[in-house]
């Protein structure tokens, strides 16, 4: 069967009660599309975010994850359903790059990331996922997720307090959103705060549209090349943890939903992603990951077909396009990043909790107290450690104290006898 010719699933039309639209399958292409509208709509309210936050050009970062989306379909052959959007994750070693030496070297950060998750997913073919789930088991996990989110609490603040009243307009509106709306738009609340936020910000006069008027309609997105400085480099290496465990939980997710064991495609998954992000990197967007959200809209159509897929890769592509809809991004007022911040690092660390929680990591062990507690504090208060040119910061520092000293530890508990899980 070729890579561009998908089975119809029944009709075409419907879906009967109890059956699912598999990835191989397709609707007609009227409701494929509508589909993959969707999924843009549920990409979008994460994936603009990103940029928005750290200063990458939102049109640039939109190009290269459907791009990205693409790569992902090509490299799996249509058998993993899923959309390339910007990875939150990325968030604080970027903010701290750019300390460093500006934007380039931040993306130079990026490009490495890529490079050694393409690499990882090449290991992971090769050898198997067993020694991934050794490295990183859910106490680990959760606790490196969870530090990125608390991190990033100090930006937060600051954006906060720079538009205190549209900040607080943006989280209450995410907030109601959340709690009185069902289904799709629950799944958006952040989005949907967002739009509230930048309403009420130009009623309240802290959008300019300036940029916006001088923007041209149809162009090109802006590229920027990426340098490499060692010293930022080593600020991402918590990144390429994160990543593989949300791309392995990703798979679980879908093959789950879908009734297919697709552990062979964890290595393709892992190197798609790293493919995807190496070329954001040199690009000038931002890494990529696979996107939970579009679980969420896979699981409520019960649609896994990838065409749906391509036509959302498409879709950001002709999006990116427009350098006045990256002009209307770029003038979000600094008080819905603030508003928005809270509710959004705060998910991010909802998450590494969320880990321990479905795996049931018992913290009655001692040994699992320790790690966690000494790196939440680590990675939470930032503490750095500076060696000539090389900071490494709180979240580099949880993240070595949450790999290393959980194998160290374990052994030690195991040797004297002690309880380990």
């Amino acid at each position: 069967m070729s890579l561009f010719s998908w089975t119809l699933h029944g009709s075409g039309s419907s879906i009967k009660a109890g059956e699912v639209v598999l990835p191989e399958e397709r609707l007609t292409w009227p409701r494929t599309i509508g589909i993959g509208i969707q999924h843009i709509v549920a990409m979008f309210g994460a994936t603009f975010l990103v940029p928005i936050l750290t200063g990458l050009p939102p049109t640039t970062t939109l190009f290269f994850s459907g791009i990205g989306t693409a790569l992902f379909l090509l490299i799996t052959r249509n058998k993993l359903p899923s959309y390339l959007g910007s990875s939150f994750a990325f968030l604080a070693p970027i903010a701290a790059a750019v300390t460093k030496g500006g934007m380039a070297v931040a993306l130079g950060g990026v490009v490495a990331t890529g490079v050694l998750l393409a690499v990882v997913g090449l290991i992971v073919n090769q050898f198997g996922i067993g020694w991934v789930n050794w490295l990183l088991p859910p106490v680990v996990t959760g606790s490196i997720v969870m530090i990125i989110g608390l991190n990033l609490a100090g930006a937060a603040k600051g954006n906060f307090q720079k538009g205190p009243l549209v900040a607080i307009v943006t989280l209450v509106a995410v907030a109601l959103i959340g709690a009185v709306t069902k289904g799709f738009i629950n799944r958006i609340s952040i989005f949907g705060g967002v739009v509230v936020g930048y309403v009420f910000g130009i009623m309240h006069g802290d959008v300019k549209f300036d940029t916006f008027k001088a923007a041209k309609w149809v162009a090109m997105p802006h590229f920027t090349s990426p340098s490499f400085k060692m010293s930022a480099i080593v600020l991402f290496l918590p990144v390429v943890l994160v990543l593989m465990a949300e791309n392995v939980g990703h798979i679980k997710a879908v093959s789950a939903m879908t009734g297919r064991n697709l552990d062979d495609q964890i290595g393709k998954a892992l190197f798609a992603d790293g493919v995807a992000t190496t070329l954001a990197g040199v690009g000038g967007g931002s890494g990529t990951t696979t996107y939970a959200e579009n679980i969420g809209t896979m699981a409520a159509t019960k649609i896994y077909s990838t065409a749906a897929y391509w036509v959302a890769a498409a879709g950001a592509i002709l999006l990116s396009l427009s350098p006045k809809f990256g002009a209307i991004l770029s003038a979000t007022p600094v008080g819905v990043l603030g508003g928005v911040g809270v509710v959004l690092y705060g998910m991010i660390a909802v998450l590494g909790a969320k880990i321990w929680i479905e795996n049931r990591v018992n913290f009655s062990i001692s040994t699992n107290l320790i790690v966690v507690a000494t790196t939440l504090i680590i990675g939470t208060a930032d503490m750095s450690w500076t060696r000539g040119s090389y900071t490494f910061t709180g979240i580099v520092n949880g993240t070595l104290f949450a790999v290393i000293g959980y194998r160290v530890l374990t052994a030690l508990a195991k040797s004297a006898g002690n309880p380990t899980d």
